[in-house]
């Protein structure tokens, strides 16, 4: 069974713009690009042809990639104040440190200008899911240490 992706409002209709931009004037722009590419002569050592050809494979693989995350989406909305959940933007305090850091909490697909995202799968994510502002909770980290974080705000 596919894996769902949840995704914000915001970041599903991007994401949904992007899949119709490379599916429509991407693939005729490619198309062009491999056409002009070819009158030049011999394939075999037309580097113009074998780039376009290369570029074609990555923007087919980005539109497969899109297709799957567009057609497995959950779209989610934080509720500011309330529990962590994926799509909330979090305020963290880590143990012994005075300083706040934020992260937005979804996945890789949400890009944020302003934040660092943060995979709810990753153990501090996964550690964070439910919680609310004044809880600290703990997870373990890939080398086996055990680090504290104090959750500050939900956005």
């Amino acid at each position: 069974m596919p894996e769902t992706t949840q995704l914000s409002q915001a970041a599903y209709d991007r994401l949904k713009a992007e899949h119709s931009d490379l599916t429509t004037r991407g693939r005729v722009e490619i198309a062009r690009k491999i056409e002009t590419a070819r009158e030049l002569g011999d394939l075999s050592e037309n580097g113009d042809y074998h780039a376009a050809k290369e570029e074609q494979g990555k923007m087919e693989g980005r539109i497969a990639h899109l297709s799957q995350i567009l057609e497995d989406a959950e779209i989610v909305e934080a509720e500011k104040g309330g529990e962590v959940r994926s799509g909330s933007v979090v305020t963290v305090r880590f143990e012994g440190d005075d300083d706040t850091e934020r992260y937005l909490l979804g996945s890789i697909e949400e890009r944020h200008d302003d934040l660092d995202v943060m995979s709810p799968g990753s153990p501090m994510g996964a550690a964070l899911l439910g919680h609310v502002p004044g809880d600290t909770v703990s997870y373990e980290t890939p080398t086996g240490a055990t680090v504290s974080v104090e959750l500050v705000d939900v956005d």
